[in-house]
């Protein structure tokens, strides 16, 4: 179906977040149906079993996407589904969330290590720091901190952790290079968790796509500034066909 849009959330704060983002795109073309999907719940940290879980409950021959660690997940089952995935679009989603060797633009492997300590010994406080990382950059960014915390959902410790250790585990290059439909990814340029300059080592790994970068913006762009985000979609999706 060209005319629906699958997104899936960001690791620990739900799906209200891209709430304000699905109510623009609707603004903006009253025919697009979008539909925000909960990550799994289950109990593994193999991205394999998430992959399984999303490519059995979602729609299939529509668009997917995501923001952050949804954007990596729809990129792995835009390849899987090859011609069964209208297009793939990822907002502030890396391909690799820790720092590597081969992909240096991500999240210094020590500071992921730290994190991922601090949601075992306290995830609540954890939660609360990584909705402060995610607004950095933003205009006003004590109030969008506080609306994400304020509609993240109630989800157990280990379920938090089982999410993070997908988030490590996934490198998603091979899958963006073997999707050949239509592409976009949009970058934040003020995102705290996601470097800028990630945009950049993406266009050199692939070509044919469309890549963006919304300056000064924080990597919860989705909730900062929707409309701005609705608009390249729309826009996207416009010259991919979609109209």
């Amino acid at each position: 179906m060209r005319n629906r849009l699958v997104l899936l959330p960001g690791w620990g704060l739900g799906n209200a977040p891209l709430e304000p983002l699905a109510a623009a795109l609707k603004g903006l073309d009253e025919r697009l149906h979008v539909q925000i999907e909960a990550l799994p719940t289950l109990g593994s940290s193999e991205p394999g079993d998430w992959l399984d879980e999303l490519d059995a409950t979602l729609p299939t021959d529509c668009w997917l996407g995501g923001w952050s660690l949804g954007g990596m997940l729809a990129s792995e089952l835009a390849a899987r589904r090859g011609e069964r995935c209208c297009g793939l679009l990822t907002l502030a989603s890396n391909s690799n969330f820790v720092a590597s060797q081969g992909w240096p633009q991500a999240m210094p492997a020590a500071d992921f290590s730290a994190f991922l300590q601090g949601c075992e010994v306290n995830p609540v406080a954890t939660l609360k720091r990584f909705s402060l990382l995610c607004a950095q950059g933003a205009d006003e960014a004590r109030s969008v901190s506080r609306a994400l915390a304020a509609g993240a959902p109630s989800i157990s410790p280990a379920e938090l952790l089982h999410g993070l250790q997908v988030l490590a585990a996934l490198d998603t290059r091979a899958a963006l290079q073997a999707f050949a439909g239509p592409q976009l990814h949009l970058f934040a340029g003020a995102d705290a968790l996601v470097p800028a300059e990630a945009a950049g080592a993406l266009l050199e790994l692939l070509a044919d796509v469309e890549v963006g970068l919304i300056e000064q913006a924080s990597h919860a762009f989705v909730l900062e500034r929707p409309h701005e985000v609705a608009a390249a979609i729309q826009a996207f999706l416009h010259e991919s066909g979609d109209d």
